[in-house]
């Protein structure tokens, strides 16, 4: 962006109208601090239309300032708010995203991966880590970094929700309130954080002396779809839940218009609940009981600690703790 007289503010700009040093600018634009001081400086470049000259950058730095997103589908509402909380970090800090979808698929990842590297971004943060089929371990021993969000694999530093601890809280809710059948939607079993729900809430029901079987675990996808099927299958076991645990909001909302179809009454004799707290989950007819994933705050302290790391910093695992809300779809046994 140019100033009123048609040419681009430059640091000088910045520095003379907040009456500091060039270098404090510098400092301060690239940093993520609340000091008063930095927050000042931001404001005023901001108010000149200041912007960074990213290939400028890039040949004085050696760095493109520019980090590669990998998601498996943008048009998820999950990684669309990780994504949001990644590219307003980035944005803010004189950085771009530039973020591609891999559908989930092995040989797309690997190949949007390369597409990304050649464009010359100088890290890359992974939000479809397949625990089967593992394409980031190639990448970062050529020496790329690498950070991971929603999903973890061994030895990558990641930034997730506690998934886990979000099973156990599903299934501490749904026992207090009386129930001891449960069927699980469980979603795709190469994805580490939809296996972590699950695994906290069977670990959290065995632990009350409730163990749930195998055919009672149904996987399936994410989307509405696999929500009716799986629930379909698990209606028909010869003993039904009375409960679901479905790791993740738009599956729960297909299983829920299952059971209106069956004619069974949410929240009276049969519970759902789901993950993610998606916007959609408040608006329901009857409103989605659900673990809420802090989905934005994870893409931005993502964003954050991929800086870190690309600086050469030393960066650890990071996750985020997930809280239970409760609505409509859960009520006591009857």
């Amino acid at each position: 962006m140019k100033g009123t007289s048609g040419r681009r503010v430059t640091l000088d700009d910045v520095a003379r109208h907040a009456g500091v040093h060039k270098s404090t600018v510098s400092r301060a634009l690239r940093s993520t601090s609340s000091d008063p001081r930095v927050i000042r400086i931001r404001e005023v470049a901001d108010e000149l239309g200041w912007t960074p000259d990213l290939i400028a950058a890039g040949l004085r730095n050696k760095q493109m300032q520019s980090i590669g997103v990998l998601v498996p589908r943008l048009t998820d509402v999950v990684l669309a708010t990780i994504f949001e909380g990644i590219d307003d970090t980035l944005s803010r800090l004189g950085w771009q995203a530039v973020v591609v979808s891999t559908w989930d698929e092995p040989d797309v990842q690997r190949r949007r991966a390369q597409l990304l590297l050649g464009h010359r971004v100088d890290g890359l943060i992974v939000a479809d880590a397949r625990a089967d089929a593992p394409y980031m371990v190639d990448i970062a021993d050529r020496g790329v970094p690498v950070l991971l969000v929603n999903r973890s694999y061994p030895g990558f530093v990641s930034v997730t929700c506690d998934d886990e601890l979000g099973g156990r809280l599903a299934a501490d809710h749904l026992l207090d309130l009386g129930h001891r059948r449960f069927g699980i939607v469980a979603g795709m079993p190469y994805a580490v954080s939809l296996a972590n729900r699950v695994h906290g809430f069977r670990a959290a029901a065995r632990d009350r002396g409730i163990e749930i079987g195998d055919d009672m675990v149904v996987e399936s996808t994410i989307y509405p779809s696999a929500g009716r099927e799986a629930g379909a299958l698990l209606l028909d076991r010869p003993d039904p839940p009375t409960a679901f645990f479905v790791v993740n909001d738009a599956a729960a909302i297909g299983l829920m218009g299952l059971l209106r179809e069956r004619g069974l009454t949410i929240g009276e004799n049969v519970s759902v609940v789901g993950f993610n707290d998606i916007p959609e989950a408040a608006e329901l007819h009857v409103p989605l009981t659900t673990v809420r994933n802090p989905m934005r705050e994870m893409g931005a302290l993502a964003a954050t600690e991929a800086l870190r790391l690309i600086d050469g910093q030393q960066v650890t695992s990071q996750t985020l703790r997930p809280e239970l809300v409760v609505r409509s779809s859960t009520g006591p046994l009857r």
